[in-house]
């Protein structure tokens, strides 16, 4: 048998599932990405196709295996990441899910999460209880919904006939024999997306589930974030038995791949969303600002790492809207070509709460404005009001995070495809005023994903082993003075004020 050299990453994402196969220094050998379909019901409500998911994922590993002609012998670990919050419930003895998997920006709940808030000391004890907000955002109210419209599916639900999962728990099952023997599993990150895990027991609540009404039969068992959970089946996508020994949430993979391992330490992560993470140590420490209390990381069954998380709905779906419905360029990173054919842009500034509002406002009933507006106004204008409302969403969360923590930000690594974009990080370190920290790897998500994996598995040994293999790319130090940084940022929080509250 091969030496063991490689850990395979699967990412899979709100538009796109990848695969990478990393080295043992962390460095990627070869990976391949497809997008997969959105589907909008109705406004507000965003869907994706399960079984494509799946058929995408095999796709994106068998070709990045075979790209370079990685042997499957020389796989040491599998790792997984994904897009968290969404929700699929499925059919244990076929795996056909019930219903379209709903997505973590769906909007659907939105009526039944207005009513929650309006119940006496309930956002106090969901808060208490999972460190989170009342919002459709998170799974719960997702799998209430799909129990609540799926004929049969609650009493099926509570016999175990159907089961539940966000994306890592449907893409584990699938690889490890689905309908054969298929391990049904999550790990701390993803269960404390839930709105379903108590965040001091690291165990499913069972006021949580009794409230929203989901048997615990259909759960997943909560195991820790580094942990052999099976085998992948020699029928699959990698043609052998490996051990698939990670998972994380997208975000808190990031995180460890960007090995943020002591307190103190912050991420920022530009992909659909915008989600910046602040590592709290091992207490789960309540936000008074606005963000989220979750779980970072854990490697002991029962023990966990903590994060306060910024979590920001819309951000490079920005890009992607620009690109598909107005169609004002072709490429995504085209926007960084156009927005410098203009020095600023115009006055205007552009909000884009196409799902409400997330950190710190929890708005849901805010929408996306553009505001400003003269005949002076270009495309070139709207693209690059477009890229910085990212910066200044992530600077709204970095205000909250440090109003929390007591510790003012001194730099922020960042990760994820828009860093590609570097007027967009200069643009962040001039909105935040601290260095922007680029890493050699930005794909940190996918990294954090294998970094886990071979912990579980021996490949690597400690977290300080994991640190040296962290390199920076480049720095970008803020530019822009002070007083035009805070002129800049009052424009923002006054559009911020007309998105909110226009869906009655």
């Amino acid at each position: 048998m091969s030496e063991k050299k490689y850990v395979v990453a699967i990412d899979q994402g709100t538009t796109s599932s990848r695969a990478i196969v990393f080295d043992l220094e962390g460095t990627p050998v070869s990976s391949h990405q497809m997008e997969h379909e959105q589907i909008y019901p109705q406004p507000g409500w965003v869907e994706h196709n399960p079984m494509e998911i799946w058929s995408r994922t095999q796709d994106v590993v068998r070709e990045a295996i075979s790209t370079n002609g990685v042997k499957a012998d020389a796989i040491g670990a599998v790792g997984i990441t994904n897009q968290r919050e969404t929700t699929v419930v499925w059919e244990k003895a076929t795996g056909k899910p019930i219903y379209n998997a709903i997505v973590w920006q769906c909007m659907r709940t939105q009526d039944f999460c207005a009513k929650w808030q309006k119940m006496e000391g309930w956002e106090k004890k969901v808060n208490d209880l999972t460190g989170l907000v009342i919002s459709p955002y998170f799974s719960g109210t997702k799998i209430k919904w799909i129990l609540d419209h799926v004929p049969g599916a609650r009493d099926r639900a509570a016999k175990g006939e159907i089961l539940f999962g966000n994306i890592d728990t449907w893409v584990i099952w699938n690889l490890t024999g689905g309908p054969n023997g298929g391990v049904h599993v999550t790990d701390v990150t993803n269960a404390s997306r839930t709105l379903l895990m108590n965040i001091e027991t690291l165990k499913w609540d069972k006021e949580m589930m009794e409230f929203l009404d989901v048997p615990e039969a259909m759960l997943p068992a909560i195991k820790p974030s580094s942990f052999v959970y099976g085998h992948t089946v020699k029928s699959g996508p990698f043609g052998a038995e490996i051990p698939v020994a990670g998972d994380l949430g997208d975000q808190q993979a990031a995180l460890f791949g960007q090995t943020c391992y002591d307190k103190g330490e912050a991420k920022n992560t530009y992909g659909t969303g915008c989600f910046m993470l602040l590592n709290i140590g091992d207490k789960p420490v309540r936000s008074k600002n606005g963000l989220l209390t979750t779980v970072a990381y854990g490697l002991e069954e029962g023990k966990a790492t903590y994060a306060l998380e910024g979590s920001i709905a819309i951000t490079g779906a920005a890009i992607q809207w620009l690109r598909d419905n107005l169609r004002l360029f072709d490429d995504a990173p085209d926007s960084e070509w156009f927005a410098k054919k203009v020095a600023d842009s115009g006055g205007i500034y552009f909000v884009p709460a196409f799902s409400g509002l997330y950190a710190p406002y929890w708005d849901m009933s805010a929408r996306g404005a553009i505001v400003g507006l003269t005949r002076y106004i270009t495309k070139e204008h709207i693209i690059r009001a477009t890229l910085e409302s990212i910066c200044y969403q992530t600077r709204d969360v970095q205000a909250a995070m440090d109003a929390d923590s007591g510790v003012p930000l001194k730099a922020l690594k960042v990760d994820g495809g828009a860093v590609k974009n570097s007027l967009l990080m200069q643009m962040q370190a001039d909105v935040l005023g601290v260095p922007v920290v680029r890493p050699v790897v930005s794909e940190t998500t996918a990294l954090g994903a294998a970094y886990a994996a071979g912990l579980a598995t021996g490949l690597w040994k400690s977290l300080d082993e994991l640190r040296k293999h962290w390199k920076v790319d480049r720095e970008f130090d803020p530019l822009m003075v002070a007083e035009k940084r805070e002129e800049l940022y009052s424009g923002w929080k006054k559009a911020i004020e007309k998105s909110k509250g226009w869906i009655d």
